[in-house]
């Protein structure tokens, strides 16, 4: 983890910082949204980690044994059966269990290594990536490349919209379009008896509305939080990696040096350890959220 770009050719730790904070982008972002900008090293690694997921569990379910298991294949069926008992324990419809489940242990394996990627020294790959960057003949200080792609806001927030997606499927595929539509404007506060009394209109309109928008304020509620969770734990620990590389780059042979040298080894080797079990939860927390999601809705209120 230790970086020696901070030190040379004039870089301030700023710089630094705000240069592996950059995405390789085909464009520069017009605002605060721009759908029309496709941060390409989060579309890579997300790419190439989920086909690696999925080649890991394709060999282990080709090579299972009856005997006894192997460490991998060990490691993946109490995976499999931890995820499996989850989706028991919240997902009471044995129907939807059978794509449910499968999609939980996706999302766990797949988030997990896409938040393993922050375990990589900060300047290995984006220093490889200037390296190409210099053989083709581009300036390499332009050359930007973050490796973590849980550290951005548009791939959590992607994996969230599509858990919103399953759920609003899952509303209309148990409830039916119409019982959920009455839904949306029954609950929490329940219907009201319409009568001859105009208030009793009034009562309805005013309550269905209510209804209503509260409903829509818990599904982007959800949404959001579900994502920018992910993000927000993911984004602070590339940072605190960062701060720590820095260190090492102000490496010297003196007494300051030295000591700084030294907490650089000590604090990367700590936070390294300590964050092994915050990706592991990370992902686990947002297979979790999206089992419960998916199993409220298929709760009649």
């Amino acid at each position: 983890m230790a970086s020696e770009a901070a030190s040379q050719g004039g870089q301030s730790a700023g710089d630094y910082i705000v240069h592996h904070l950059t995405h390789l982008q085909n464009d520069k972002p017009k605002g605060l949204v721009d759908f029309s900008v496709v941060n390409w090293d989060s579309v890579f690694f997300s790419v190439l980690l989920g086909a690696l997921g999925c080649w890991v569990m394709w060999l282990v379910a080709r090579r299972v044994t009856s005997g006894v298991p192997g460490r991998l294949q060990a490691a993946v069926e109490f995976l499999v059966e931890m995820v499996d008992d989850q989706a028991k324990g919240i997902v009471h419809n044995a129907h939807s269990r059978k794509l449910v489940a499968p999609m939980a242990l996706t999302v766990f394996v797949w988030i997990f290594l896409l938040n393993a990627m922050d375990l990589l020294p900060v300047d290995l790959l984006p220093l490889a990536w200037q390296g190409v960057n210099v053989l083709a003949g581009h300036d390499p200080h332009h050359a930007y490349l973050r490796v973590v792609p849980t550290a951005d806001l548009s791939v959590t927030m992607g994996l969230s919209v599509a858990v919103l997606l399953a759920c609003l499927i899952y509303n209309i595929k148990i409830k039916g379009l119409g019982g959920w539509s009455h839904e949306l404007v029954a609950a929490p506060f329940g219907s009201v008896k319409l009568t001859a009394n105009p208030l009793s209109w009034i009562g309805f309109v005013l309550l269905s509305v209510a209804n209503f928008a509260m409903q829509m304020l818990e599904f982007v509620s959800k949404t959001v939080s579900h994502g920018m969770r992910l993000y927000g734990n993911m984004y602070a620990g590339e940072l605190i990696f960062l701060l720590i590389a820095l260190l090492g780059g102000a490496f010297t042979l003196s007494l300051g040096g030295l000591a700084l040298g030294a907490m650089h080894v000590v604090a990367g080797t700590v936070w390294a350890i300590f964050h092994i079990l915050i990706i592991t939860l990370q992902a686990y927390v947002f297979m979790m959220l999206t089992l419960v999601y998916i199993g409220q809705a298929h709760d009649a209120h």
